[in-house]
């Protein structure tokens, strides 16, 4: 395109000129004058594009030292620029038809000079872009990988703490010589599938994430039996809207682990999930021993959530309360505001 450009402002410039020469042969001779002298302009563009910007702010006498380079690079382009019109162009090209002025006419000069900056300095604004583009690219990739990698991190956490948890449900039936034993194995064989190749995926259908759910309430009312009341309603439009795997467990985990578990008395566990138009309701209460503390303290799991929930989701809201007697946990999530990683 540029070299398009050039021929048709030397075909506008000679072309007063070329007066015994038909339009078709002027612009022949433009065009041939533009590809003669774009070889001097490109010497002195890929000097600097790849010589002189390689280390051009690395340091202060590098900065000096490449500003005389380019100084330097420029006269000598300055030099052939002329040489090149006045003994190839002019008699060659143009068949002598066009005088050839003196060498050092500053009128030809000064548009030597602006002829190589515009071209050069194209270049380099073009390079610069691009490699401040690329460089922009670079460093959205590592954060995203960096993101991606703290999310996994993350899910790993939980994933021990879930099975740690449930072995000692299965151990606890163990010594109890409970018949259940062999059903809580093979209940806890299907979480650890889940674990494997479900909770890898960036996203899965709500139901699934409701399944493995009601797994481990089932194995949590094998341990607790008699002594734990556990209610879960459901209400969803769309049991296939998709959500981020194990989202949903670390808050039921809490309820067991910080309420159930310390308790010496009946205890319960009230969980309510409704989906509605893409809008995710989630709210879990459990008992637990009075205390005069109310301060909401997180704990791993629930530290772990709330950063999921950060680099999972932008439209979301979190509310803990630590009442004297009961532990309530509501989330609101917004499933299709996907945080962009």
């Amino acid at each position: 395109m540029y070299l398009a450009q050039d021929a048709m402002l030397e075909y506008l410039v000679v072309r007063p000129v070329l007066k015994n020469y038909s339009e078709h042969d002027s612009i022949l001779m433009a065009v041939l004058a533009a590809l003669t002298i774009m070889i001097v302009k490109m010497l002195y563009t890929y000097f600097i594009l790849y010589v002189v910007l390689k280390d051009f702010f690395r340091s202060r006498a590098g900065l000096v030292r490449n500003i005389l380079l380019i100084a330097a690079a420029l006269f000598i382009t300055l030099v052939l620029y002329r040489l090149v019109f006045n003994n190839i162009i002019y008699p060659f090209v143009y068949h002598g038809a066009i005088k050839t002025p003196p060498f050092f006419d500053m009128r030809r000069i000064l548009y030597a000079i602006m002829d190589i900056g515009f071209v050069s300095g194209g270049a380099i604004a073009i390079k610069l872009l691009r490699t401040q583009l690329v460089t922009k690219e670079k460093e959205k990739s590592l954060v995203r990988e960096k993101l991606e990698t703290e999310l996994k991190f993350l899910r790993n956490q939980t994933n021990p703490h879930f099975l740690f948890n449930t072995l000692n449900n299965i151990y606890a039936l163990a010594r109890k010589k409970s018949n259940d034993t062999a059903s809580v194995v093979m209940k806890l064989s299907q979480l650890l599938r889940f674990m494997l190749y479900e909770s890898g995926k960036p996203r899965i259908p709500i139901f699934e994430e409701i399944k493995m759910v009601e797994g481990y309430l089932e194995l949590e009312r094998l341990r607790y039996n008699q002594r734990l009341s556990i209610s879960f309603q459901k209400d969803l439009d769309d049991p296939a809207k998709p959500i981020a795997p194990l989202l949903l467990l670390p808050f039921i985990e809490n309820a067991f682990k910080h309420g159930i578990s310390e308790s010496r008395f009946d205890s319960f566990i009230h969980i309510r999930l409704t989906l509605k138009e893409g809008l995710l309701t989630f709210n879990i209460e459990n008992s637990k021993e009075s205390v005069t503390d109310e301060t909401v303290t997180d704990n791993i799991g629930l530290s772990n959530v709330r950063r999921q929930l950060e680099l999972m989701y932008r439209d979301y809201k979190i509310d803990v309360r630590n009442e004297p007697s009961i532990f309530k946990v509501n989330l609101l999530i917004k499933l299709d505001s996907h945080a962009t990683l």
